[in-house]
């Protein structure tokens, strides 16, 4: 199983990325798909989570009405759009799978069952 995340960059605040995770997951659409972040000195923390079929997801407050996350089954691949980029967004943004029988909690790294390697977002003030 492999998680490959792209689509980090330098932006200046205010820009927009968009981060792309493709997976070689068998069965894709039975996975609960989550981004996390992790910024330097500080632990991963939960960014955003989207359900089975794209139906519901959940944002951290952090990032509510500036990111939004999507996925495409047909191509194996979750995206998270992050618009209105603030400096205190820059981290190392992973992307992960996880093999859930129900849409709740998913805020804990615990949660998910494979990880991406991991793209740097850096966002200059």
């Amino acid at each position: 199983v492999q998680l490959q995340a792209y689509g980090g960059g330098l932006v200046q605040a205010g820009g927009s990325l968009r981060l792309s995770c493709a997976a070689s997951l068998r069965t894709f659409s039975r996975y609960v798909m989550g981004w996390f972040r992790q910024a330097p000195g500080k632990e991963r923390e939960f960014v955003a989570a989207i359900s089975w079929n794209g139906g519901s997801t959940y944002h951290a407050d952090s990032v509510e009405g500036r990111f939004t996350i999507s996925r495409d089954n047909a191509k194996n691949t979750v995206y998270l759009q992050m618009n209105s980029l603030k400096p205190e967004d820059t981290a190392v943004y992973y992307c992960a799978a996880g093999l859930r029988n129900s849409f709740s909690g998913l805020y804990l790294t615990d949660d998910y069952d494979y990880w991406g390697q991991g793209t740097q977002v850096t966002v200059s003030s």
